[in-house]
């Protein structure tokens, strides 16, 4: 039995075993070097560069001028459509150039190139507040579109799109994921260190907006020291708990962590809210929190930048559009350097190149050097051991997915064995002894699958 903490922050017995998902894996945490260091302020760098697509949905649409001077909070790009949201300035600064800039998927995007004024304080613009006793749902919701709020977890998911309930469903129960579950990354755990009166501002937001009863906080065990803090700083009369969970990856996906809290299944290919459940990820509520009193909108995020590779490890609150180059010489890095992730180690991409810069959903940066990553990179072939049934958290059959990747089924894959239920943990691809990417096969797959899919949509409406 493990405790846990009640809305009155009084210690409740939870049955610490029994309240998790089934398979998983667990890799090594990683995360001694980062998890004590306090979050710093990190320096602006001499250029911001901001893709406008930042976010899962339509691009924002620019609306400023080459030559125009802007105050940091500054309206950089209004979003376009429901599923949108604006970009705000990181800096004051002056506009450049508007033109495509590099990203992580390798293609060049629309964006601004934005130079900062050495000398400025960088003080942020304040908006038109938002009281969450007063503002309606709705208020709510139009606020954390404009604020430019997406998912912080990785995901960047429109947050006001997620948090609206579909007519007909009914939101019982607010979970907060504080569970951070990817090797290395400590950013969430110092937030919700150094962070919790933003959290439960964020999270008084949270019920206003999706009119759920109650919010329970679930982290995991490796953070029991965040779970006893914010246990200790519960508002009086906000329905909250927190429930502390054993350490397993991938339990910080929302389908494993509605399991883990709630002993409820998510549908196949379905969302939370069809079991009465929304999902917010804890810096996402926190920055909720942070912006909506203001009236502003968001400019920078905390990242955890780690790994054997990096020689000033920590969490640095970090302005968007800060670029890789900028923050890899600031920390120093070794000079064998093999790989650089954007995210964890799981679920994150390897960059090719060091010239994009952070956006909404970076949630950590980590180098690896030439005897970390290894020298060997041959695969071999599929010995039916098994491992990735045991290990996928969903219970698909990454073997049998495998075999049909390689001889490019993916009808079958996506129609016969569930492949658009995978959310791409890599839990398959870690436990292979033949070093098969399965994870890999499965985004093409899922990528041709879905164009396929819109291609057909397309007929149909001709």
């Amino acid at each position: 039995m493990r405790n846990t903490i009640n809305a009155k922050g009084v210690m409740a017995l939870f049955n610490f075993h029994k309240n998790t998902f089934k398979n998983g894996i667990h890799p090594p945490e990683s995360k001694d070097e980062t998890r004590g260091l306090p979050i710093r302020q990190f320096p602006f760098p001499p250029v911001i560069i901001l893709p406008m697509a930042q976010h899962i949905g339509t691009p924002s649409e620019i609306v400023v001028r080459e030559g125009q001077e802007v105050l940091r909070g500054a309206l950089l790009a209004k979003a376009v459509g429901y599923l949108s949201v604006p970009m705000h300035a990181p800096v004051s600064g002056i506009i450049r150039k508007i033109g495509n800039v590099p990203t992580i998927s390798g293609k060049m995007s629309p964006g601004i190139y934005l130079e900062t004024f050495p000398f400025s304080t960088q003080e942020v613009l304040e908006g038109k507040p938002i009281d969450p006793d007063n503002a309606s749902a709705e208020e709510i919701l139009q606020g954390i579109q404009d604020a430019g709020i997406v998912g912080l977890g990785g995901a960047a998911f429109p947050t006001h799109v997620k948090l609206k309930v579909p007519e007909g469903k009914k939101c019982e129960t607010l979970i907060i994921n504080g569970i951070e579950c990817e090797p290395y990354l400590t950013t969430d755990h110092r937030v919700m260190l150094e962070q919790e009166s933003d959290i439960f501002m964020g999270i008084k937001y949270l019920l206003k907006a999706t009119g759920a009863e109650k919010a329970i906080i679930g982290i995991e065990a490796n953070k029991q020291d965040a779970a006893d803090h914010l246990g200790r700083h519960i508002p009086e009369n906000l329905p909250v708990s927190i429930k502390v969970l054993p350490v397993k990856y991938p339990q910080g996906a929302e389908k494993m962590l509605v399991t883990s809290l709630l002993q409820k299944e998510v549908p196949s290919q379905g969302f939370p809210i069809e079991v009465g459940v929304v999902v917010v990820n804890i810096a996402t509520t926190a920055e909720i929190g942070r912006l909506l009193p203001h009236g502003r909108g968001i400019q920078e995020r905390v990242i955890t930048i780690a790994g054997p590779g990096v020689k000033k490890k920590g969490n640095y609150r970090i302005p968007v559009g800060t670029p890789l180059r900028f923050v890899l010489e600031h920390v120093g890095v070794d000079e064998d350097i093999k790989e650089v992730y954007m995210g964890g180690p799981m679920m994150g991409v390897a960059v090719s190149n060091l010239d994009i810069s952070i956006v909404k959903g970076t949630s950590g940066i980590l180098v690896f050097t030439g005897k970390d990553v290894g020298a060997s990179d041959k695969i071999y072939p599929c010995i039916k051991c098994g491992a990735c049934l045991d290990a996928c958290p969903i219970l698909l059959n990454p073997s049998k997915l495998g075999v049909l990747a390689k001889f490019e089924a993916y009808d079958e894959m996506a129609r016969d064995f569930h492949l658009m239920d995978c959310f791409e943990c890599g839990s398959c691809t870690y436990v292979c002894p033949s070093h098969i990417p399965l994870v890999q096969y499965f985004r093409l797959a899922k990528r041709v699958v879905r164009k396929r899919q819109a291609e057909k949509k397309e007929e149909v409406n001709v």
